[in-house]
């Protein structure tokens, strides 16, 4: 075999083997890059489709933070009853630490919220349905402009709203949850 021969031969391998590793790379979730907001997803600590597993979470208030420039404040509110735009959170989250440390499960019954104590519980009625659910807030979130909540898949459901994506609603602090 000739020189030129073997190193086409060779510089076909290599440009396969980067291909391969490009490909495989997309078909491989590794985190999220730091989003438009400045903040990262936390780590996944649970994979595939079985059951999630309880991991306990711990009582936070936090200290004011701020995500793409706007201040965010945690406050014990025991009066909070907001009506606004709730949106869910899904597949991309699933397995992922919350942010009061316990496991996020879009099977589950829970919510994210930019200010309440973690974890608390809350209930969120679809303005438009009458339906009403009580979720568990342990995440902070959401932070796009409108939006007040953050539900998990199965709460969308439950409120009707799943296939639509968001949906106005009233959010009623109850109290915290235990751990």
């Amino acid at each position: 075999m000739n020189g030129a021969r073997w190193e086409g031969i060779v510089a076909r391998a290599a440009c396969l083997a980067v291909c391969a590793g490009v490909v495989s790379g997309c078909s491989v979730s590794r985190g999220f890059a730091p989003s438009k907001f400045g903040t990262e997803a936390s780590p996944r600590v649970h994979y595939g489709e079985g059951p999630t597993p309880i991991r306990r979470g711990v009582y936070k208030l936090g200290a004011p933070y701020y995500v793409a420039g706007k201040l965010y404040v945690p406050k014990d509110d025991p009066y909070y009853d907001r009506v606004g735009i709730a949106s869910w959170y899904g597949s991309d989250f699933h397995g992922r630490l919350t942010a009061n440390g316990e496991i996020y499960d879009q099977n589950r019954l829970t919510a994210a919220h930019p200010t309440l104590p973690l974890p608390s519980n809350v209930r969120v009625t679809n303005l438009k349905t009458g339906r009403s659910v009580v979720v568990r807030v342990n995440d902070r979130g959401p932070y796009m402009h409108d939006r007040i909540i953050d539900l998990s898949r199965t709460a969308a459901r439950e409120l009707g709203f799943a296939g639509k994506g968001t949906e106005h609603v009233r959010v009623t602090y109850l109290g915290p949850a235990p751990l």
